[in-house]
């Protein structure tokens, strides 16, 4: 079990899975969650934090308070996207986020989709220095990875037993897309809709879906990313069709993915700056190696 926890993967993947992370923080602060500054326009009575928030315990968000997290926060996401100070820069922006969430669940509605990404927050200071493009392996990358994967997948089976505890069997005999879809449905949704029996069908297969998601971990590799890729296009379909976008959750769920591979700015490059026709020949491995930053064949 600890040799699966902790599973060595290249640090490029670990880099690239930082990066992507603490941008989409950013990007969250500015796209998806600016209403949270709003939040404290109202009456402090309103303010009923989570458990967490009663525990510590934290101060009733102020105007003061929730625009200093706000900008100190996408400013240390956007420095800590660069890789550099991993422990200090990751656990800042995991504090400040995780403060930003309380603010943002403490008023009536807690959304599941950001656990795994709160996963990812906690984790990723821990992985230690990665370099984009390294292929040296780390334990503590890969446990990184693992316990955010373990939290993406909870997501899943955690939300089907809500559904059986809130709703009872009867979740998906009854009208819960069919409600989704007139509240906040799209025009594809609509024809959808009409086909008979459709919606209970697609109910019993999201509850299906998500009690069988572990089983993910049990997959060879290459069937594992064809499993995540049905994941990814499950969203998809839900944006598509009741407009629903679990944003936080996808930027999660590219755990799963061999990112290391994807170097936009190495392909870049590579356009930009054409080999000289001397280096045409050169050996292809020697051409990875200084792309790496490492000393070409025969020069180490």
């Amino acid at each position: 079990m600890t040799g699966w926890l902790t599973e060595a993967v290249p640090r490029g993947r670990v880099a690239a899975f930082r990066t992507l992370v603490y941008l989409f923080v950013a990007a969250d602060l500015v796209v998806f969650t600016p209403w949270v500054r709003t939040r404290v326009d109202v009456p402090g009575d309103l303010y009923q934090p989570l458990l967490i928030g009663r525990l510590l315990p934290l101060p009733t968000p102020t105007p003061a308070l929730v625009g200093v997290i706000f900008w100190v926060l996408l400013a240390v996401s956007l420095l800590a996207a660069t890789g550099r100070a991993p422990r200090l820069l990751g656990w800042t922006v995991f504090a400040l986020y995780f403060e930003w969430m309380i603010v943002a669940m403490s008023y009536g509605k807690v959304d599941h989709d950001r656990f795994g990404l709160l996963v990812a927050l906690a984790a990723l200071p821990t992985a230690g220095r990665a370099r984009h493009g390294d292929p040296t392996r780390t334990e503590a990358g890969g446990w990184a990875l693992r316990v955010t994967q373990i939290g993406v997948i909870c997501t899943y089976f955690l939300a089907a037993w809500a559904k059986f505890r809130f709703g009872g069997p009867d979740w998906a005999t009854g009208s819960v897309l069919a409600r989704a879809i007139i509240r906040r449905g799209t025009d594809l949704a609509d024809v959808i809709a009409q086909v008979p029996h459709l919606l209970i069908v697609a109910q019993f297969g999201i509850l299906a879906f998500e009690l069988l998601s572990p089983l993910v971990f049990l997959l060879p590799e290459r069937w594992r990313l064809a499993a995540v890729g049905f994941f990814y296009s499950f969203h998809a379909v839900t944006i598509a069709t009741i407009t629903i976008s679990f944003a936080p959750h996808l930027a999660a769920m590219t755990s799963f993915l061999p990112l290391e591979k994807v170097r936009p700015i190495a392909w870049l490059r590579r356009r930009r700056s054409p080999a000289p026709l001397g280096q045409l020949g050169e050996h292809p491995l020697a051409a990875a190696d200084d792309d790496l930053g490492a000393a070409p064949l025969g020069q180490a």
